[in-house]
């Protein structure tokens, strides 16, 4: 092969190269854009949820205030999400120590509109003070994409089982539903991105930003699936590190 030819080859290797790199820098700013849209999408529903929930409740001062209160969290990570996105970074903000029950509860009120619509029977199971660090908007944002999905699988009349359990130096958090179930070929595509069963009306961003997010806590999370006629479900556990010490 004499020297024209590799400098031939070397000058289409670098506009190939060139091009990769052009195609590499659309796909991530597609796949961010996809991010946050789907981010975006769970806090504005919730937004949605919690405005029908305080006009519901006019009548008690309480209650408009802890809504308002829920409403402003959300706010808050809205704003996180834009300021992650648009800076292409993490929030520098340190893991606070918090009341996984306490979130838990605050999850569960985002979605007690359709919780309540659907006649879903919830099942809590949920002991006092078992306390981890974390960023609270980050893990809200997880328990609530799991609520969401499971709520998504149930029938009429269906079952959600919320559950928090300490097992020596782990907290262990349980979301477990008795839906149509995951299919056994999709469960080692489930947390990757862009992977959905819910066609049109997912972007299958949902639980691999779930899985980066607890991850990122230092944190496992796993599923079991069935689709048995008559035992079909799924369930999701999350696994964080304890924190013994009692909250301030």
């Amino acid at each position: 092969m004499d020297l024209t030819t590799i400098s031939g080859l070397e000058s289409k290797l670098a506009v190939l190269a060139e091009a990769l790199q052009r195609a590499e820098e659309r796909a991530t700013a597609g796949q961010l854009a996809l991010e946050m849209m789907h981010e975006i999408k769970n806090p504005l529903e919730a937004l949605g949820h919690l405005t029908y929930l305080a006009s519901e409740e006019a009548e008690d001062p309480e209650k408009v205030r802890e809504y308002m209160q829920l409403a402003e969290e959300q706010m808050s990570t809205l704003d996180r999400i834009v300021g992650q996105t648009l800076g292409f970074a993490r929030s520098s903000q340190t893991p606070k120590s918090i009341n996984l029950v306490a979130l838990a509860e605050a999850a569960l009120r985002i979605h007690q509109r359709t919780i309540d619509s659907r006649k879903v029977h919830l099942v809590k199971d949920l002991p006092q003070d078992l306390v981890a660090d974390v960023h609270r908007g980050e893990m809200l944002q997880v328990i609530s994409n799991l609520l969401a999905n499971a709520l998504d699988a149930l029938p009429h009349d269906g079952v959600v089982c919320v559950r928090l359990r300490k097992r020596q130096d782990e907290i262990h958090f349980v979301i477990a539903d008795n839906g149509h179930g995951i299919p056994a070929e999709h469960v080692d595509e489930i947390f990757q991105p862009f992977f959905t069963t819910k066609a049109d009306r997912g972007t299958g961003l949902g639980l691999a930003l779930s899985k980066r997010i607890i991850e990122h806590h230092q944190g496992k999370i796993s599923m079991r699936s069935s689709v048995r006629l008559g035992r079909s479900g799924t369930i999701f556990r999350i696994s964080l590190p304890a924190k013994s010490e009692a909250l301030c």
